[in-house]
């Protein structure tokens, strides 16, 4: 499943959830069904609890950093 498909329920096109990834981090990962402890901002901390906790891999990491990359 990609990051889209996890944020996508509401059938927003990609560049709407890209603004929404980029606005607010936490809340559309919280909304995706993530767990990401209240008050993490930052989006490099956010990675990093991610890994840490299993809820991502490197590969699904590198996969959505590709796709981020398509939007710049």
């Amino acid at each position: 499943m990609s990051l889209f498909d996890m944020i996508g329920g509401q059938r927003q096109n990609p560049m709407q959830m890209m603004q929404q990834l980029r606005s607010n981090p936490a809340a559309t990962l919280k909304q995706a069904g993530m767990n990401i402890p209240d008050g993490m901002n930052d989006p490099q901390q956010i990675v990093n609890h991610l890994l840490q906790s299993g809820q991502i891999n490197n590969a699904r990491l590198q996969a959505a950093q590709r796709m981020m990359g398509m939007f710049k």
